[in-house]
């Protein structure tokens, strides 16, 4: 019998979104634990076709990042609009992350 899934957000020590540049966000998602990080990397939850379907961009503009070492996942993405556009409704970016909190890891 296996687990029941655990969301990302209960999952993470920290998971924040902020500009990268005028035109892409960063979504970071960072664990307290080499095993938790290790689970959530090796899954498959943290896919750039599931970031993508999220966020609604194209597979091909999201970069999925692992960092081993922090215990980190970067993910890439583009803004919708510049920041600073004045349909920009989130200037720095940092209100972007609340997709990834409901995603399960198996």
């Amino acid at each position: 019998m296996s687990a029941a899934p655990e969301r990302l957000g209960d999952l993470a020590r920290v998971v924040r979104s902020k500009n990268a540049g005028a035109l892409l966000f960063t979504l970071d998602v960072m664990f307290a634990d080499e095993a938790t990080y290790l689970r959530v990397r090796d899954s498959g939850a943290l896919d750039a076709s599931r970031i993508a379907t999220l966020y609604g961009v194209s597979d091909n503009a999201v970069d999925v990042i692992p960092y081993d070492v922090a215990w980190a996942i970067k993910v890439t993405i583009p803004r919708p609009v510049p920041s600073g556009d004045p349909a920009d409704s989130d200037v720095y970016g940092a209100q972007q992350h609340a997709p990834l909190l409901d995603i399960e890891i198996p």
